[in-house]
This record gives C-alpha cells, sequence and structure tokens, in this order.
C-alpha cells in the first residue's frame, strides 16, 4: 500500500513555461549586452532538456563558453527565475491544492523531490504555500550525483518510506521511481515526451487523476505506525 506521494516541481507541480521563456530571454539579452551571445535565445533546445539540473542546461545551451560564463549565466537565471515567481507571474497546475489537501486528508505523506535549486524552490513554496501540506522540498543541490534517483533515495532514508510513487513528467522522473522500486506516474503535461512516458507505470493528463487512484484513507495503527 503506497505510503507516500514523491512529486516533480517543473512541469508537474509548477507550470514553468509561465516564467520560462520570459526568464530565459531575460537572461540572454544580458548576454549580448555583454558581447557572449548573437544569436537567437535558445527557447526550443532548452524545452528539450527541460528537467535536467542546471549545470548541464548551460554545458547544453553555452558549449563554447567557459565555465565561468556559464556560472554567470546560472545565477543571473536563477535569479531572473525567483523574481518572476515572487511577481506572480507564474502559475501551479489545475487541481495541485485540491489534490494536495486531498491526499494529505487521505494521511498520505508529501514530499517533493526536484532538479531545481534550493533557491528556486523555496521561492514557489513560499509563494503557493505549499508547505500546508507538503513534508519537505528536497533540491538536487542536496546531493554529489546529480541523480534524481539518488535525491529520492534521500527521502527514502530521512523518512523511512516503504512505498512510495513518485510523480513527475519526464524520463528522470521515472528512473527516479525504478530505481527505488517505487510507482511510477508519468504525467502527460507540457514538456513531457512519449517515448519516456511509455516507461511509466501509469500515464495520468491531469493532476485530479491521483484522487482516484489512490482513493482509500491510511489509518494510523496502534503502534504509531501506518
Amino acid at each position: 500500500m503506497v505510503q507516500s506521494l514523491i512529486f516533480d516541481m517543473d512541469g508537474t507541480l509548477f507550470q514553468t513555461d509561465k516564467i520560462l521563456e520570459l526568464s530565459l530571454e531575460d537572461t540572454f539579452n544580458h548576454l549580448r549586452s555583454l558581447n557572449k551571445w548573437d544569436g537567437e535565445t535558445p527557447i526550443e533546445q532548452y524545452r528539450e532538456i527541460m528537467g535536467v539540473p542546471l549545470p548541464k542546461v548551460w554545458e547544453t545551451l553555452l558549449p563554447d563558453h567557459s565555465t565561468e560564463v556559464r556560472e554567470q549565466t546560472d545565477a543571473y537565471f536563477l535569479a531572473r527565475l525567483v523574481e518572476n515567481i515572487k511577481s506572480g507571474k507564474g502559475e501551479l497546475y489545475p487541481d495541485v491544492e485540491e489534490v494536495f489537501r486531498y491526499l494529505k486528508e487521505k494521511n498520505y505523506s508529501i514530499h517533493i523531490a526536484s532538479n531545481g535549486l534550493t533557491e528556486y524552490l523555496t521561492a514557489i513554496v513560499s509563494y503557493y504555500r505549499l508547505d500546508r501540506w507538503v513534508t519537505e522540498t528536497f533540491s538536487i543541490q542536496q546531493i554529489r550525483s546529480l541523480n534524481k534517483g539518488d535525491l529520492v533515495q534521500a527521502i527514502i532514508d530521512k523518512y523511512d518510506v516503504k512505498n512510495a510513487a513518485v510523480v513527475g513528467d519526464r524520463l528522470s522522473d521515472i528512473k527516479a521511481a525504478k530505481y527505488n522500486g517505487l510507482i511510477a506516474v508519468g504525467c502527460n503535461f507540457d514538456f513531457a515526451r512519449e517515448d519516456e512516458l511509455a516507461h511509466a507505470d501509469v500515464v495520468i493528463n491531469d493532476l485530479i487523476e491521483l484522487k482516484t487512484m489512490f482513493p482509500k484513507k491510511r489509518v494510523l495503527g496502534f503502534n504509531g505506525n501506518y
């Protein structure tokens, strides 16, 4: 019986595309002002790799730039993302709050495991008050390997999770579930790819479907265990 649900953030809970293009355009305009970029903003290329850790993003988008420039770009992009979140320009996917409220009422524990950086995730959690339902949000910054499977493992170890489902839109989420012997719930949302979702145990088109998947209330036993 599933005890916990571990959610991805970008493309699963948070509609990153609402602030993605704006923040990426700001960033590449900044690079242009420094004479370090003279082409179009590579938004489509970024969408193809959406969900990977940011250091890998800049290795892909700025392959001919130095590590120093990539790090500076990373910092600038993060600052723009956070500012846009705090300005209310982002948006959660429909039914996130309803589903979280439902799962909490049914005594499921909720965690977030994301390739996003801590400051970015904190801005989202704070602005939308997700900590009303989420036990803890884990960032890829918390582990050395930058492997999402290891990040999910960290949640399992810390909270002694026995049975869980990982809910996410990309192959990294599905692999993280399989790596830890968990159920992989694929989200057929904005950044999802059919070939990646084919590896999930089940695919949903809306988060509200989780209410049907997990209809029973978990009961706390006399010994304090579920």
